[in-house]
């Protein structure tokens, strides 16, 4: 391990686990090395082998695009495990260039290290819950490193779901789930016979695990419907329209239940279903046309009104907190906001890189406010490291004081509108979900 990945790999365990609100890993894998290659979901960018690389076990180096590696990064993309992946579009001798760096994998796996190989080979750019053809290329490494160690060591594949609430959204949820692994070398009889049928073979077993893993809706055109359903029953892993009440994990095998449902029906072919889906897409509309979100809706439904006091006494009794956390945090995020989405023009990389820089932007600057803290005023290291340690927790409840104070401002408004016709609609299309739909 590369002493750069384990200082990100400390520093990063705390910052997932303040911007995720909840993370479970389902069957993680226990072993530090292995010689596996662990096939993963793609859906969002540097977010997915950050997650995967600092919640798990496994000590892993992941295969990149290309051109992440900029000259500037060159040095830093080496230290934390990446490797990169040269495309068509990227340089005219793709080819010689990615040779090289499986002669790199080759190696990582004949010590006994692991690779993280994202099998999608690409990020969407608005995040959706579902898995796109898996490419041959980890069946494919791992084939050519047995070639290369004469078949003499076992080389295994695992592959793994990573379901997120929303990872553009702080204070989402986070599923991590991980399939039982299986040997490559047992395949060795049908690779000798015919190499493409096997990496054909292994590659469809991966992606059949990996969608295992997943909330995986197979029709693209239906991804939203799943996503509404989810949000009015209130039984998925949205992160704001989702009944926390209800274990994660519960919630993350109904919106899973919910997929396998839809994928086994003749969606388009289902008038019933597919006036429903109309329906459910104009109310969704409907609520960003009046400017309301779908929890206020149903909060007017459950108690007859949107009530402001929780909001209230929320602002009220961490006011105090606000000042200093803005002191502390908010010139480092305002830099690392505007610098991430001036580099950056897919927004799909914005929230991993935000996390990532962020947290070593707030370290540094909060390192140096204390230690210009204590020796101006507090005149004690160890009260002014006490002080420092809590700053995270006040950075948080200046984050959550500011979306109290939007929500507050929002139920205000609505105070002033009639949302009987929507509590209405809501209620009517609930009632056809349930009827047409199992697993309310």
């Amino acid at each position: 391990m590369r002493i750069l990945y384990f200082i990100l790999n400390i520093l990063l365990q705390y910052s997932m686990r303040l911007y995720f609100s909840s993370i479970r890993l389902v069957r993680p894998p226990k072993r530090f090395f292995g010689r596996t290659i662990y096939v993963s979901n793609h859906a969002s960018s540097f977010f997915d082998p950050l997650v995967i690389g600092v919640l798990q076990r496994p000590i892993v180096f992941f295969m990149t695009r290309s051109d992440v590696f900029k000259p500037v990064i060159r040095p830093i993309t080496w230290a934390v495990h990446m490797l990169p992946i040269y495309r068509e579009q990227d340089n005219d001798d793709t080819k010689g260039k990615n040779e090289a760096v499986f002669k790199k994998c080759n190696r990582i796996l004949s010590h006994g290290r692991n690779l993280l190989v994202f099998g999608e080979g690409f990020t969407d750019d608005i995040f959706i819950r579902r898995l796109k053809p898996v490419k041959k290329g980890a069946a494919r490494i791992g084939f050519g490193a047995l070639e290369a160690l004469n078949w003499e060591k076992k080389i295994y594949m695992a592959a793994i779901g990573v379901n997120y609430g929303d990872p553009n959204h702080f204070g989402s949820e986070l599923v991590i789930a991980n399939s039982e692994r299986f040997c490559l070398n047992d395949y060795r009889e049908s690779y000798l016979e015919n190499p493409a049928r096997a990496i054909n073979e292994v590659t469809k077993r991966v992606e059949k695990l990996m969608q295992e893993q997943l909330t995986h809706v197979a029709d693209k055109d239906w991804v939203f419907f799943h996503e509404h359903i989810c949000r009015l029953r209130r039984n998925g892993i949205n992160p704001v329209d989702s009944d926390r009440k209800i274990p994660l994990l519960k919630r993350w095998d109904n919106s899973r239940r919910l997929a396998l449902w839809m994928n086994e029906q003749k969606l388009s072919e289902n008038e019933t279903l597919v006036q429903l889906k109309a329906d459910t897409d104009t109310y969704f509309k409907l609520l960003k046309r009046m400017r309301t979100e779908e929890k206020f809706v149903y909060e007017q439904a459950r108690q007859g009104k949107l009530k402001t006091s929780g909001e209230m006494l929320f602002l009220l009794f961490t006011a105090i907190f606000v000042p200093l956390g803005l002191l502390h945090f908010w010139p480092p995020y305002t830099f690392v906001k505007r610098f991430t989405e001036k580099s950056f023009k897919r927004r799909v990389f914005w929230s991993s890189v935000k996390v990532m820089l962020g947290s070593l932007a707030m370290t540094l600057w909060n390192v140096l406010l204390v230690w210009l803290l204590n020796i101006f005023l507090v005149h004690n290291g160890l009260v002014s490291l006490a002080y420092f340690l809590v700053l995270p927790l006040i950075g948080l409840i200046t984050y959550h004081w500011f979306r109290k104070l939007k929500d507050y401002r929002t139920k205000q408004a609505l105070q002033k509108t009639d949302l009987a016709s929507l509590v209405k609609k809501r209620a009517e299309l609930i009632g056809r979900i349930n009827e047409l739909i199992p697993g309310a």
